[in-house]
């Protein structure tokens, strides 16, 4: 297209541009370049995701006539204001930046037309990252350092940390020499190992984005249950009804009532409330009717603006835990209850339980690439990504550490939830439970629209076939939630299932065939490389063979 003349057409007969915000058929919602909001596919709320890994990077390039279309409208409108046209749209539209600049002031407020990928400084990398990784998974970190043991536990946290960052450093490695601009890890994995890897690749993607459905499920059915509780509480107590305290004494042991220091009255029976109430029967299925009419919208863009929640979540919980450790004090003795002794162990038998949860806990390799290409400053990628695990790290030690430490009862009664150790009269465990129960609510939505789209786009579909399709997906994603909370409501368990099976795949051994494979390509394999990285795998696949017999 040439230049346009300004007299050439009417302002009553100029076409209507598409936001390529609004319109997902033009750019999906979480494309890399577009978006900054993302789910973890480990089960947690974080940024700078991309859906283009599994769909995108399918699709044909952005065309010229493609991007006339989009930006024609606005051309006029510049062309009817400046004297003179000193571009070509076709040639500026796809390598001048500074062309979007000039079209701005006559692009209406809401409508966003820049292709510029989107940057940040290294700060803002590091929290990304810190963010992505941090999620629920922080409510199970003292159990697993119950599992293992406070020396065993300090230990892998720091063996797995370390793994996930040199395993997650190959792959930027990898597709800084054989990648290129939108690729992921399914297409570096095609491109070097062959298309089985890529296969194998997004079929991992699709059970992380599963299990992290059941997580959040179980989480919010819990959190659901008791905060209905407390409203219950507070308008029909009765004489069993306890006080609500703003920072009570009392814990609870689940799992060993001779431990409990909490009044609880065992030969009760039921009330109809508690009947129809109930935690694993009734709950997981009431909640259907609150999240099932959020899965089936065309765009999860509503819920993108909620994704500050996560963050927040994880400074309310960070302050939680350090008030109630402050309040217990240090409770490193044996405590005798009932005739029998509990030790608080520097190392138990039952340690992959805590290798396989913390796998999944430092999980990012799936979308790396994505948060990394946004940095500003490409060469300091290995860096930022040191100091963003090193904060994972700390904050890991820190909660699941000083819980464990501080932790009156006996050890083996923190739960895989750790607010389950609280009474339902506690008003800080009762706020916990109410807004992470609203945050899960706008994340679990984005989760399932991601495992739709890779889904479809999996089976060559568009990401809204049609309503049926849509509804027959969620259907059965939430058929295997319920059965999940009604059957196994143990979040630890599900955890280091999935993070011990896609872990082994993604954390501990694409990273290293693709480090290898590329390797051979330069000419630079050695022996003593192949030993080091088929080593890891080899960890891998003795953590995931561990989870079954613990």
């Amino acid at each position: 297209m040439g230049r346009v003349s300004k007299k050439s057409f009417k302002r009553s007969t100029r076409p209507r541009a598409k936001s390529m915000i609004t319109d997902c058929e033009i750019q999906p919602l979480l494309n890399s370049d577009l978006s900054r909001t993302s789910l973890a596919e480990n089960g947690f709320i974080f940024k700078y995701d991309s859906e283009n890994s599994d769909l995108e990077n399918n699709k044909a390039p952005t065309t010229h006539s493609k991007a006339n279309e989009l930006l024609y409208p606005y051309y006029l409108r510049y062309a009817r204001h400046s004297e003179t046209l000193s571009f070509s749209l076709d040639y500026d539209i796809l390598n001048r930046p500074k062309f979007y600049r000039k079209l701005q002031p006559y692009i209406p407020l809401g409508d966003t037309i820049t292709t510029e990928p989107y940057t940040q400084n290294s700060v803002i990398t590091i929290f990304s990252i810190w963010n992505t990784i941090m999620g629920t998974s922080i409510l199970a970190m003292p159990w697993s350092v119950e599992q293992a043991g406070l020396v065993m536990g300090l230990f892998l946290m720091f063996l797995i940390a370390g793994l996930c960052l040199y395993t997650s450093n190959c792959i930027l490695k990898v597709q800084v020499l054989h990648g290129n601009d939108t690729g992921e890890v399914a297409q570096l994995s095609r491109k070097l190992l062959g298309p089985w890897a890529e296969v194998i690749s997004k079929l991992f993607s699709f059970m992380i984005l599963l299990g992290a459905n059941i997580v959040y499920w179980i989480l919010m059915s819990n959190f659901l249950y008791y905060s209905v509780g407390y409203f219950h509480d507070f308008f029909f107590a009765d004489e069993h009804t306890g006080a609500f305290e703003f920072n009570t004494t009392k814990l609870l042991c689940p799992s060993n009532a001779a431990y409990n220091n909490a009044t609880v009255s065992a030969t009760r029976p039921w009330t109809l409330y508690e009947k129809i109430w109930d935690l694993h029967t009734t709950v997981p299925v009431f909640l259907i009717a609150i999240v099932a009419p959020l899965l089936n919208f065309r765009s999860a863009t509503f819920f993108t603006k909620f994704n500050c929640l996560g963050t927040l979540s994880v400074l309310y919980l960070f302050f939680f835990v350090i008030i109630k450790s402050y309040s217990w004090g240090i409770n490193v003795s044996t405590p005798v209850v009932a005739g029998s002794t509990d030790y608080s162990e520097l190392y138990k038998n039952t340690f992959p339980a805590t290798s396989g949860m913390l796998t999944l806990s430092m999980f990012i390799h799936n979308i790396i690439i994505t948060i990394m290409r946004n940095n500003e400053h490409q060469k300091h990628n290995g860096r930022d990504l040191s100091i963003a695990f090193s904060l994972v790290l700390f904050t890991y030690i820190l909660i699941g550490i000083t819980f464990y430490v501080c932790f009156p009862l006996a050890k083996s009664c923190i739960e895989d939830n750790f607010l389950n150790n609280f009474p339902r009269t506690d008003v800080f465990s009762i706020i916990a439970r109410i807004f992470l129960f609203f945050q899960l609510l706008t994340v679990y939505p984005l989760i399932s629209y991601m495992l739709r789209v890779q889904v479809f786009a999996a089976l060559e579909l568009s990401i809204y076939p049609s309503v049926l399709h849509v509804i027959a997906l969620n259907c059965l994603v939430i058929i295997i939630c319920v059965l999940f909370a009604i059957f196994m409501p143990h979040i630890g368990t599900v955890i280091r299932f999935s993070g011990a099976i896609c872990g082994f795949v993604y954390i501990y051994t694409l990273p290293t065939m693709l480090h290898l494979s590329s390797q051979n390509r330069r000419n630079l394999l050695t022996i003593g490389s192949i030993i080091f990285h088929v080593s890891i795998s080899i960890l891998g696949l003795a953590n995931l063979i561990a989870q079954f017999l613990v």
